[in-house]
């Protein structure tokens, strides 16, 4: 009997011993499991960031890739298209016309088609026109529908300007 007792003494002893090694085991298992949900949600952090630093660098470089693509536009000068209508008054005289007529919107459609250049364009009209020429559409603003009739008989150099003589 005395075995017995020393044996009945024991086993609580050992199951004690192995409930502490159990708990200790699972909290170990707790403590890796919760350092690698730790890692887990620092990787996801670390993926969540990098995504959103790539995307901001997709939205810069969307928006200046616009900026860079746009071409300046070199637009023409008064000159050029005095030049133009002079030239169209030449051609005119030459086949014996009496008269052209010049519209705003379609000489700078002619000659700078998408670019919205309708002052230079006017002032170039009314600086080519020479006495004895008419307004077919006159506006006050520089405007597309501006229409000039130009009277190419006479392209002689004496021929006073337009604003010297209707000043």
């Amino acid at each position: 009997m005395v075995a017995k007792k020393a044996t009945a003494k024991a086993e609580p002893k050992v199951t004690a011993a192995k409930k502490t090694v159990v708990k200790k085991a699972a909290e170990v298992k707790k403590a890796e499991v919760k350092a690698e949900a730790k890692a887990a949600v620092k990787k996801e952090v670390k993926k969540e960031a990098a995504k959103a630093v790539a995307a901001t660098a997709v939205k810069k470089a969307a928006a200046k890739k616009p900026a860079a693509k746009k071409p300046a536009v070199a637009k023409k000068g008064v000159q050029e298209y005095k030049d133009v209508i002079n030239w169209k008054k030449w051609e005119a005289h030459n086949m014996n016309w009496l008269y052209i007529e010049v519209n705003a919107g379609d000489l700078m459609t002619e000659l700078e088609a998408g670019v919205n250049n309708i002052k230079t364009v006017t002032e170039a009209m009314l600086d080519s026109m020479l006495e004895g020429d008419t307004f077919i559409v006159e506006s006050e603003k520089a405007s597309t529908k501006l229409t000039v009739r130009y009277y190419c008989d006479n392209l002689s150099e004496e021929r006073r300007k337009y604003s010297e003589v209707n000043g």
